[in-house]
């Protein structure tokens, strides 16, 4: 990492630019061997820059169809149809389809259990499972346009589920397993769900978590629901309700495997998934059929360079984030990927699980969290280092900006220094990747989510929604409709046209900040609620956590914006140190405080004056989400000293203790 010029940019008063700090010299081409095979070209930027809607049609046409559409696009400002009149069914798309061309016993999902259970499932497997499902659904009284919630662990009857919604025609409604009892009725009851599908439990940390429980508390409060659906994983004891409750192994697999599928129209509902994090009434973001399943298996075609004879794909984020619906249900199988699913947690018996798992089947492409990878860094480089790694040939990250140091050593240590990096960036509300690196043309950048991907029209724009030059920073958007777009928030459109369209004019803002380097690369920046204004500097959490993070004694670093009398704002950053450093300042309050000053005077260096931190806290944890998402509200409120919010969607809520026991020594800085 290397800086340009100290100066963190304009006074706000003139612009409200983001300020474009750190500067990436460091790049990575395409080996010619994996360029030479690869499944994305530069026509491809070529062919979409020429006719971005008949480049859309021809993407489209690599689904089936069961009745051609009329027009490609209806974009009647901020409401989009996308293949107007064309019918498809997406389950048919992700399965049938691939058994009818001969492909059945490819293996769909390699699944992995966390105590160690394994089940392999063949796409005509997977077929006859989807039909058994659509056919009990529909012997439970659900029918084309009934709403369905889903709260399972990760096990292969959530992936058989959604399918079965999907071929019925019955939007379904995922919820997290890791959310509270009040956060699933809430989701319930706005979408009128007549079905859940559910569990005993599930496998977590090597323990039996129950999911029953939950169910049974925010159903007594859902007059919606008729039945509730329940598949044995853990065989702990559950309360029934006779009538309402109904075992998955009495009613599925004495189904008939045969069901004749409908077609729908493309825009039919496929589902509802709502944003995590809200306060208030839950925002349900809707996605439709057809352009929705175009875009997700365009994507994953393309930027993960799928070869389906010969890869094995494994993404390891939950079926009940967005990331888990397009790039584990609908994108893979679409394109008939052979995938691994796998149940639990990264450091389940051992920290060196995932890397057992990527040995043992022979992952080839891997799609996991900035989080994650800091966690596995922090673990150390010895622990992949016991496993055979070699197989793996393109690496993805999603879920929040990567900072450079993370990304080099996924590059290094868990892609042995020769594999493509592609940093994604999209959201609940895109649908499917927006802006990556295409792995086989993008000289990449550590850090750069680069450009947008062929068909996505992306900028980067002021306050006043005019562009920003090439060095500068400022708002992301969205210029042009895409086809797997959110098509409202579900049953309140004006909150969809308030929320997402209202800022600047005839273009999508995605609610993120971003800079352009000096090649017009984008480089994402996170939540503009993230954004700090220090001494009317606009200085972005993320480049100062990367400056942090990019210091050898630093393992993970999150950085807040606390009211500060002097500068308006003051940068609070809470540190996570590796090894030796965090023994040294927990022993010895003068190493701590030399460490914290040592942290202090990097990021003046790395980044300028103005992004010195005013304190830096050293901390054992920090607060995440089930998702691996830090939770910096919470942290604003420790560096505030305000009573702590709502931690019921932590991980683990314990942290915040640890947190507050640690802000004793070390943690001061000077002026």
């Amino acid at each position: 990492m290397t800086t340009g010029a100290s100066s963190a940019g304009a006074d706000a008063g003139t612009s409200a630019g983001l300020s474009n700090l750190l500067h990436e010299e460091r790049r990575f081409p395409p080996s010619p061997e994996f360029a030479a095979r690869a499944v994305a070209g530069p026509d491809l930027y070529e062919r979409a820059a020429a006719d971005r809607l008949g480049f859309w049609e021809e993407q489209a046409r690599a689904l089936r169809w069961e009745r051609p559409w009329e027009r490609v696009l209806d974009w009647q400002p901020p409401f989009a149809q996308w293949f107007v009149g064309g019918q498809l069914n997406v389950a048919v798309n992700c399965v049938d389809r691939h058994v009818e061309a001969g492909l059945g016993d490819r293996v769909a999902v390699h699944w992995e259990g966390e105590p160690g259970d394994t089940r392999t499932i063949t796409y005509a497997q997977l077929k006859d499972d989807v039909c058994r499902a659509t056919n009990a659904l529909l012997e439970l009284g659900v029918r084309k346009g009934d709403r369905v919630a889903i709260y399972l662990p990760m096990v292969p009857e959530a992936i058989v589920t959604m399918l079965a919604c999907a071929r019925l025609g019955a939007p379904h409604s995922v919820v997290f397993g890791g959310f509270s009892a009040e956060a699933l009725r809430s989701r319930i009851d706005d979408a009128q769900a007549k079905l859940v599908v559910t569990s005993d439990g599930g496998y977590r940390r090597g323990k039996a978590s129950a999911l029953k429980p939950a169910v049974d508390e925010a159903v007594a409060q859902t007059p919606s629901v008729e039945h509730v659906l329940v598949v044995r994983r853990t065989g702990g004891e559950v309360a029934w309700t006779e009538g309402r409750d109904v075992w998955w192994d009495d009613v599925v697999p004495r189904q008939s495997a045969e069901h004749a599928a409908e077609a729908h129209d493309s825009e039919h509902p496929l589902y509802i998934l709502y944003t995590s994090g809200t306060t208030g009434k839950p925002k349900g973001i809707l996605h439709t059929s057809g352009g929705y399943l175009t875009q997700c298996a365009y994507t994953h075609r393309n930027v993960f360079d799928l070869q389906p004879e010969t890869d094995v794909y494994w993404c390891t984020a939950d079926i009940g984030w967005v990331t888990g619906h397009s790039y584990i249900v609908y994108g893979p199988l679409a394109n008939g990927a052979t995938q691994v699913v796998y149940e639990g947690t990264p450091d389940t018996p051992h920290k060196g699980r995932w890397w057992e798992i990527v040995q043992k089947y022979g992952v080839t492409i891997l799609y996991t969290a900035p989080t994650a990878i800091r966690t596995c860094m922090k673990w150390g480089d010895d622990v992949p280092a016991q496993f055979d790694l070699s197989s793996l040939r393109v690496l993805g990250s999603v879920g929040e900006p990567i900072n450079p140091e993370a990304w080099v050593w996924y590059r290094r240590t868990i892609g042995g220094d020769r594999t493509p990096v592609v940093d994604t960036w999209w959201q609940t509300e895109t649908g499917a990747i927006m802006i990556s690196p295409l792995p086989g043309v993008t000289a990449t950048k550590p850090g750069s989510a680069q450009v947008a991907l062929p068909g996505v029209v992306a900028d980067v724009v002021d306050d006043t929604g005019a562009s920003v030059p090439d060095g500068g920073g400022g708002y992301l958007v969205l210029r042009e409709p895409w086809p797997s777009m959110l098509r409202t928030i579900w049953g309140d459109d004006q909150r969809y046209v308030d929320t997402y369209w209202s800022r600047f004019e005839a273009m999508y803002f995605a609610g993120d900040g971003a800079k352009k380097d000096e090649d017009g690369d984008l480089w994402l920046l996170g939540r503009v609620d993230d954004v700090m204004n220090v001494s009317g500097h606009r200085i972005s959490t993320t480049e100062v956590e990367s400056a942090l993070v990019s210091h050898p004694k630093v393992a993970e670093a999150a950085v807040v914006g606390a009211t500060d009398p002097t500068t308006g704002q003051g940068i609070v950053a809470f540190v996570i140190l590796r090894g030796a450093a965090a023994e040294a300042a927990a022993e010895d309050a003068e190493a701590g405080e030399a460490v914290v000053q040592e942290l202090r005077r990097h990021v003046a260096k790395e980044i300028g004056p103005i992004a010195k931190p005013r304190q830096v806290m050293v901390v054992a944890e920090l607060p995440k989400t089930r998702s691996g998402k830090i939770m910096r509200r919470l942290l604003r409120d420790v560096a505030e000293n305000r009573s702590l919010g709502d931690v019921t969607t932590l991980a683990d809520p314990t942290v915040m203790n640890l947190i507050g026991q640690g802000l004793g020594s070390g943690s001061s800085a000077e002026d």
